[in-house]
């Protein structure tokens, strides 16, 4: 890809690594594989990003608006790739490595071979030019040396003349630095029961929707629910027995596709049979009149794993009465970036149709709740949950059952 780039551009290779597994098998050439990449980066590598065929299964990418590349991107292609061209095969048919250094550094890494690849794969160090490596599978993003690790230098010999032999010496390069855990990017918000002005639950909720507005791309959304269930794990044992539910957000869109059903289900697989009477979905972006065959679909998938299903909307005179009462356990009204007086109205409106949602037997909750008179709203309006700043910020785990006086909560 002769192209002359800007000087902050991210850079960097692509390969794609067939597993020993699965070159054994044969069942899927090499061409058919970069065929299936190619047309998933030319979906979601848009413009102004590039990117380019350098050799075979070895792509060039770049992105002018980006000092590095974001692996999560690269994660979701693994998993496309893995899901449409070997289903029902066990994780692990494909491996995708990425590069990024300068461009002749970059071109070099097109040149290796599967062998080589696989090497590093292996944790074997990249005797190349200078660069970032990282290893990409649809079950983990992992950093690789770039250089092979120097052996220590053997300590001297004692002297002859000595009167006792020194005392052995254990080089500081044969010790590796203990690496600090990557601080999570998610958090958890008490779920708030207000007649009874108690917390009775929790949603795990990401810190980046503080600060900018939810991406909108699928393969974005799909790469952060999964960071999500990731990183519920970590908050599994520290909850208490209780009947307090605890919700994970999952995409509607991604929920209807199989390659990214099939990677919800390898998170899933690893959570506690025992902990799952407790779990509950939040699907956001639910649309104002889904269809009832993917609605299906979605609670076809979901009830396996989970004992709640929750559909977040954002259209507070959403169609419910068109609803079977047995496609979800509660709808929850998410409130938008409009006017403070335009939520207390999205407030009252959807608090006006609880005999329709009662005669479903389906509960109602309001999520993104950011202030005491949007809780007072909800209260007056004889809501029953709510969510949000007002409630709690980001907890560390998920919070204590029970009576509160005082919110927001602020400690995990």
């Amino acid at each position: 890809m002769a192209v002359r780039l800007p000087i902050m551009t991210a850079i960097a290779c692509l390969r794609i690594l067939l597993t020993a597994a699965e070159t054994a098998g044969a069942s899927v050439p090499p061409a058919q594989v970069e065929v299936a990449a190619d047309l998933y980066l030319k979906h979601r590598w848009k413009a102004p990003r590039r990117y380019g065929v350098v050799a075979p299964l070895a792509f060039v990418l770049a992105d002018t608006k980006a000092e590095q590349l974001d692996p999560t991107e690269m994660q979701a292609l693994a998993i496309e790739l893995e899901t449409s061209l070997f289903p029902g095969r066990k994780s692990g048919q494909v491996c995708l490595m990425t590069f990024e250094g300068d461009e002749n550094a970059v071109l070099q890494f097109a040149s290796l071979s599967q062998g080589e690849l696989a090497g590093l794969m292996a944790g074997r160090g990249y005797s190349g030019a200078p660069g970032h490596v990282q290893v990409i599978t649809a079950e983990e993003i992992r950093a690789v040396p770039s250089a092979p690790a120097a052996a220590p230098e053997p300590a001297p010999a004692p002297a002859k003349t000595a009167a006792k032999p020194a005392a052995p010496i254990r080089p500081i390069a044969a010790v590796a630095p203990a690496k600090p855990a990557a601080p999570l990017t998610t958090g958890w918000s008490a779920i708030y029961h207000l007649p009874g002005e108690t917390v009775v639950g929790a949603l795990l909720g990401h810190k980046a929707d503080l600060a900018a507005p939810r991406p909108t791309e699928d393969s974005d959304l799909l790469a952060r629910d999964l960071t999500g269930l990731n990183d519920a794990q970590f908050g599994f044992p520290t909850v208490k027995n209780g009947d307090g539910a605890l919700f994970l957000p999952l995409s509607f869109w991604n929920l209807t596709t199989p390659a990214s059903q099939e990677a919800y289900k390898r998170r899933l697989s690893r959570f506690p049979l025992d902990l799952q009477p407790r779990l509950g979905a939040s699907v956001y972006d639910t649309p104002r009149e889904p269809s009832m065959g993917l609605l299906q679909q979605i609670r076809g998938f979901l009830q396996g794993s989970f004992a709640y299903i929750d559909l977040c909307i954002s259209d507070p005179n959403f169609p419910v009465n068109t609803l079977p009462g047995d496609i979800a356990s509660s709808i929850s009204l998410e409130l938008g970036e409009e006017s403070d007086a335009e939520r207390i109205k999205a407030i009252a409106l959807f608090a006006s149709r609880q005999s329709i949602y009662r005669g479903k037997g389906v509960r109602q909750a309001v999520l993104g709740v950011r202030s005491a008179k949007e809780l007072d709203a909800c209260r007056a309006a004889g809501l029953r949950f709510a969510a949000g700043p007002a409630v709690s910020a980001l907890l560390d785990k998920p919070p204590a059952l029970g009576a509160t006086q005082e919110l927001p909560l602020r400690a995990a």
